[in-house]
């Protein structure tokens, strides 16, 4: 049983450390446009001007 706990012990920490190279990949590299679809979600990648449409209408 020990022998088992160890291998889970050691997969949790292998795992943790994965974990946080994909942080500090996702926050810190200049790769995170390329690998992050947020910035889609976002639509800050489309550089398109759009239409204004005027809502309120001055009566004088």
């Amino acid at each position: 049983m020990k022998k088992v706990e160890r291998i889970l012990v050691k997969l949790a920490i292998i795992q943790l450390i994965f974990l946080l190279l994909a942080q500090f990949l996702l926050l810190y590299s200049p790769l995170t446009p390329y690998i992050t679809r947020m910035i889609e979600y976002e639509g800050v990648n489309q550089s398109k001007s759009t239409e204004i449409i005027e809502t309120f209408h001055q009566n004088n």
